[in-house]
Protein backbone atom coordinates (compact mmCIF):
# COMPACT_ATOMS: atom_id res chain seq x y z
CA UNK A 1 0.00 0.00 0.00
CA UNK A 2 1.32 3.45 -0.89
CA UNK A 3 1.29 6.40 1.48
CA UNK A 4 0.32 10.03 1.17
CA UNK A 5 2.84 12.84 1.87
CA UNK A 6 1.47 13.02 5.42
CA UNK A 7 2.33 9.38 5.99
CA UNK A 8 -1.26 8.08 6.01
CA UNK A 9 -2.02 5.06 3.81
CA UNK A 10 -3.61 5.97 0.48
CA UNK A 11 -7.05 4.61 -0.33
CA UNK A 12 -6.65 1.97 -3.01
CA UNK A 13 -8.47 -0.96 -4.56
CA UNK A 14 -7.16 -4.49 -3.94
CA UNK A 15 -4.32 -5.48 -6.27
CA UNK A 16 -6.69 -8.00 -7.85
CA UNK A 17 -10.37 -7.07 -7.75
CA UNK A 18 -12.71 -10.07 -7.69
CA UNK A 19 -16.10 -9.49 -9.32
CA UNK A 20 -19.37 -11.43 -9.17
CA UNK A 21 -21.88 -10.97 -12.02
CA UNK A 22 -25.59 -11.24 -11.12
CA UNK A 23 -27.95 -11.03 -14.10
CA UNK A 24 -30.64 -13.37 -15.36
CA UNK A 25 -29.46 -13.01 -18.97
CA UNK A 26 -26.50 -15.25 -19.80
CA UNK A 27 -25.56 -13.10 -22.80
CA UNK A 28 -25.33 -9.99 -20.61
CA UNK A 29 -23.12 -11.82 -18.13
CA UNK A 30 -20.89 -13.03 -20.96
CA UNK A 31 -20.51 -9.49 -22.26
CA UNK A 32 -19.57 -8.11 -18.85
CA UNK A 33 -17.15 -10.97 -18.25
CA UNK A 34 -15.42 -10.30 -21.59
CA UNK A 35 -14.96 -6.61 -20.73
CA UNK A 36 -13.75 -7.13 -17.17
CA UNK A 37 -11.49 -10.14 -17.74
CA UNK A 38 -9.58 -8.12 -20.35
CA UNK A 39 -8.32 -5.89 -17.51
CA UNK A 40 -5.20 -7.19 -15.71
CA UNK A 41 -6.43 -6.11 -12.26
CA UNK A 42 -10.03 -7.39 -12.59
CA UNK A 43 -11.20 -11.00 -12.41
CA UNK A 44 -14.74 -12.35 -12.68
CA UNK A 45 -14.84 -15.09 -10.03
CA UNK A 46 -18.46 -16.17 -10.43
CA UNK A 47 -21.92 -15.61 -11.87
CA UNK A 48 -25.50 -15.74 -10.58
CA UNK A 49 -28.85 -15.74 -12.39
CA UNK A 50 -30.96 -14.34 -9.54
CA UNK A 51 -30.64 -12.51 -6.24
CA UNK A 52 -30.78 -15.55 -4.00
CA UNK A 53 -27.97 -17.20 -5.93
CA UNK A 54 -26.01 -13.93 -5.81
CA UNK A 55 -26.17 -13.95 -2.00
CA UNK A 56 -25.07 -17.59 -1.84
CA UNK A 57 -22.20 -16.96 -4.23
CA UNK A 58 -21.11 -13.91 -2.24
CA UNK A 59 -20.94 -15.98 0.93
CA UNK A 60 -18.95 -18.63 -0.94
CA UNK A 61 -16.60 -16.47 -2.99
CA UNK A 62 -16.38 -13.19 -1.00
CA UNK A 63 -15.97 -10.97 -4.09
CA UNK A 64 -14.90 -7.36 -3.72
CA UNK A 65 -17.63 -6.09 -6.08
CA UNK A 66 -20.99 -7.44 -7.26
CA UNK A 67 -22.49 -6.15 -10.51
CA UNK A 68 -26.19 -6.67 -9.80
CA UNK A 69 -29.17 -6.44 -12.14
CA UNK A 70 -32.34 -5.08 -10.52
CA UNK A 71 -34.98 -7.11 -12.32
CA UNK A 72 -34.38 -10.83 -11.95
CA UNK A 73 -36.81 -13.70 -11.31
CA UNK A 74 -37.42 -14.70 -7.70
CA UNK A 75 -35.25 -12.57 -5.43
CA UNK A 76 -34.54 -9.33 -7.29
CA UNK A 77 -31.39 -7.24 -7.16
CA UNK A 78 -32.69 -4.77 -4.58
CA UNK A 79 -33.57 -7.49 -2.10
CA UNK A 80 -30.23 -9.19 -2.73
CA UNK A 81 -28.41 -5.89 -2.13
CA UNK A 82 -30.27 -5.47 1.18
CA UNK A 83 -29.33 -9.00 2.23
CA UNK A 84 -25.67 -8.47 1.34
CA UNK A 85 -25.56 -5.15 3.22
CA UNK A 86 -27.16 -6.79 6.28
CA UNK A 87 -24.77 -9.75 6.38
CA UNK A 88 -21.79 -8.98 8.69
CA UNK A 89 -19.60 -11.51 6.89
CA UNK A 90 -20.05 -9.50 3.67
CA UNK A 91 -19.25 -6.07 5.11
CA UNK A 92 -16.46 -5.57 2.56
CA UNK A 93 -18.56 -6.55 -0.48
CA UNK A 94 -19.68 -3.60 -2.62
CA UNK A 95 -22.76 -3.78 -4.84
CA UNK A 96 -23.04 -1.81 -8.08
CA UNK A 97 -26.53 -1.93 -9.55
CA UNK A 98 -26.71 -2.34 -13.33
CA UNK A 99 -30.04 -2.02 -15.11
CA UNK A 100 -31.79 -0.76 -18.22
CA UNK A 101 -34.34 0.85 -15.91
CA UNK A 102 -33.14 4.22 -14.63
CA UNK A 103 -36.39 5.55 -13.16
CA UNK A 104 -36.14 7.56 -9.97
CA UNK A 105 -37.68 4.94 -7.70
CA UNK A 106 -35.05 2.37 -8.72
CA UNK A 107 -32.21 4.80 -8.12
CA UNK A 108 -33.50 5.75 -4.70
CA UNK A 109 -34.34 2.18 -3.71
CA UNK A 110 -30.93 0.89 -4.81
CA UNK A 111 -29.07 3.39 -2.66
CA UNK A 112 -31.37 2.77 0.28
CA UNK A 113 -30.76 -0.97 -0.17
CA UNK A 114 -27.06 -0.46 0.42
CA UNK A 115 -25.73 -0.25 -3.14
CA UNK A 116 -22.42 1.53 -3.58
CA UNK A 117 -23.14 2.56 -7.17
CA UNK A 118 -25.75 2.63 -9.88
CA UNK A 119 -25.09 2.41 -13.61
CA UNK A 120 -27.39 1.93 -16.59
CA UNK A 121 -26.58 -1.01 -18.87
CA UNK A 122 -25.72 1.17 -21.87
CA UNK A 123 -22.70 2.48 -19.94
CA UNK A 124 -19.54 2.50 -22.05
CA UNK A 125 -17.07 -0.35 -21.32
CA UNK A 126 -14.44 2.01 -19.90
CA UNK A 127 -17.04 3.49 -17.53
CA UNK A 128 -17.99 0.01 -16.35
CA UNK A 129 -14.35 -0.83 -15.64
CA UNK A 130 -13.90 2.47 -13.81
CA UNK A 131 -17.03 1.80 -11.74
CA UNK A 132 -15.71 -1.55 -10.55
CA UNK A 133 -12.39 -0.02 -9.51
CA UNK A 134 -14.08 2.87 -7.71
CA UNK A 135 -16.48 0.54 -5.91
CA UNK A 136 -13.59 -1.71 -4.83
CA UNK A 137 -12.06 1.33 -3.11
CA UNK A 138 -15.29 1.79 -1.18
CA UNK A 139 -16.29 4.99 -2.96
CA UNK A 140 -19.74 5.74 -4.37
CA UNK A 141 -20.23 5.65 -8.13
CA UNK A 142 -23.33 7.00 -9.87
CA UNK A 143 -23.38 7.71 -13.60
CA UNK A 144 -23.97 11.40 -14.52
CA UNK A 145 -27.41 10.77 -16.06
CA UNK A 146 -28.49 8.94 -12.93
CA UNK A 147 -27.07 11.67 -10.68
CA UNK A 148 -29.35 14.24 -12.34
CA UNK A 149 -32.36 11.98 -11.77
CA UNK A 150 -31.32 11.38 -8.16
CA UNK A 151 -31.10 15.11 -7.46
CA UNK A 152 -34.52 15.59 -9.04
CA UNK A 153 -35.91 12.78 -6.89
CA UNK A 154 -34.69 14.39 -3.70
CA UNK A 155 -35.95 17.80 -4.88
CA UNK A 156 -39.43 16.31 -5.14
CA UNK A 157 -39.15 15.07 -1.55
CA UNK A 158 -37.80 18.35 -0.19
CA UNK A 159 -38.88 19.23 3.32
CA UNK A 160 -37.58 21.47 6.14
CA UNK A 161 -34.27 20.35 7.63
CA UNK A 162 -34.61 17.71 10.34
CA UNK A 163 -31.15 16.88 11.58
CA UNK A 164 -30.85 13.48 13.24
CA UNK A 165 -29.09 13.40 16.61
CA UNK A 166 -26.09 11.70 14.98
CA UNK A 167 -25.60 14.64 12.59
CA UNK A 168 -25.54 17.05 15.49
CA UNK A 169 -22.46 15.19 16.73
CA UNK A 170 -20.49 16.23 13.63
CA UNK A 171 -18.10 19.15 13.81
CA UNK A 172 -18.69 22.12 11.53
CA UNK A 173 -15.85 20.95 9.29
CA UNK A 174 -17.31 17.45 9.12
CA UNK A 175 -20.66 18.89 8.08
CA UNK A 176 -18.94 20.84 5.31
CA UNK A 177 -17.25 17.66 4.11
CA UNK A 178 -20.54 15.75 4.25
CA UNK A 179 -22.22 18.43 2.15
CA UNK A 180 -19.57 17.99 -0.54
CA UNK A 181 -19.78 14.20 -0.40
CA UNK A 182 -23.52 14.59 -1.01
CA UNK A 183 -22.76 16.61 -4.15
CA UNK A 184 -20.66 13.71 -5.47
CA UNK A 185 -17.16 15.10 -4.89
CA UNK A 186 -14.27 12.68 -4.41
CA UNK A 187 -11.80 12.97 -1.53
CA UNK A 188 -9.33 14.80 -3.77
CA UNK A 189 -12.02 17.21 -4.99
CA UNK A 190 -13.14 17.89 -1.43
CA UNK A 191 -9.53 18.54 -0.46
CA UNK A 192 -9.15 21.06 -3.29
CA UNK A 193 -12.46 22.77 -2.48
CA UNK A 194 -11.70 23.20 1.23
CA UNK A 195 -7.92 23.65 0.86
CA UNK A 196 -7.11 20.47 2.77
CA UNK A 197 -4.62 17.72 2.11
CA UNK A 198 -6.13 14.61 0.45
CA UNK A 199 -5.19 12.61 3.55
CA UNK A 200 -7.10 15.02 5.80
CA UNK A 201 -10.12 14.88 3.50
CA UNK A 202 -10.08 11.08 3.60
CA UNK A 203 -9.79 11.12 7.40
CA UNK A 204 -12.80 13.44 7.71
CA UNK A 205 -14.92 11.16 5.50
CA UNK A 206 -13.89 8.07 7.46
CA UNK A 207 -14.76 9.73 10.77
CA UNK A 208 -18.13 10.88 9.43
CA UNK A 209 -18.99 7.34 8.30
CA UNK A 210 -18.00 6.01 11.73
CA UNK A 211 -20.05 8.62 13.60
CA UNK A 212 -23.12 8.06 11.41
CA UNK A 213 -22.70 4.26 11.33
CA UNK A 214 -22.93 3.97 7.53
CA UNK A 215 -21.04 1.51 5.36
CA UNK A 216 -20.07 3.73 2.44
CA UNK A 217 -20.31 7.12 0.72
CA UNK A 218 -23.55 6.28 -1.08
CA UNK A 219 -25.28 5.94 2.27
CA UNK A 220 -23.84 9.31 3.29
CA UNK A 221 -25.48 10.87 0.23
CA UNK A 222 -28.87 9.41 1.13
CA UNK A 223 -28.59 10.53 4.75
CA UNK A 224 -27.47 14.06 3.86
CA UNK A 225 -30.41 14.66 1.54
CA UNK A 226 -33.04 12.90 3.63
CA UNK A 227 -32.05 14.84 6.73
CA UNK A 228 -32.25 18.16 4.91
CA UNK A 229 -28.60 18.94 5.62
CA UNK A 230 -28.22 19.64 1.91
CA UNK A 231 -30.76 20.47 -0.76
CA UNK A 232 -30.66 19.90 -4.55
CA UNK A 233 -30.25 23.61 -5.27
CA UNK A 234 -26.82 23.51 -3.63
CA UNK A 235 -25.46 21.73 -6.68
CA UNK A 236 -24.98 25.16 -8.29
CA UNK A 237 -23.98 26.92 -5.07
CA UNK A 238 -21.06 24.95 -3.69
CA UNK A 239 -19.41 25.69 -0.38
CA UNK A 240 -16.81 28.45 -0.95
CA UNK A 241 -13.18 27.51 -0.63
CA UNK A 242 -11.55 28.62 2.56
CA UNK A 243 -8.40 27.69 4.48
CA UNK A 244 -8.46 25.32 7.44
Amino acid sequence: MTATPSGEPAEAAPEQVHVLLADDQRLVRAGFRSILDDEPDLTVVGEAADGAEALRRCLELRPHVVLMDIRMPGTDGLEAARSIAAEPALADVRVVILTTFDEDDHIYAALRAGATGFLVKDTEPEELVHAVRVAARGEALISPSVTRRLIAEFAGRARPPRLPTALRALTSREREVLELVALGLSNDEIAARLVLSPATSKTHVSRIMTKLAVRDRAQLVVLAYESGLVSPGWITHPTPRRPI
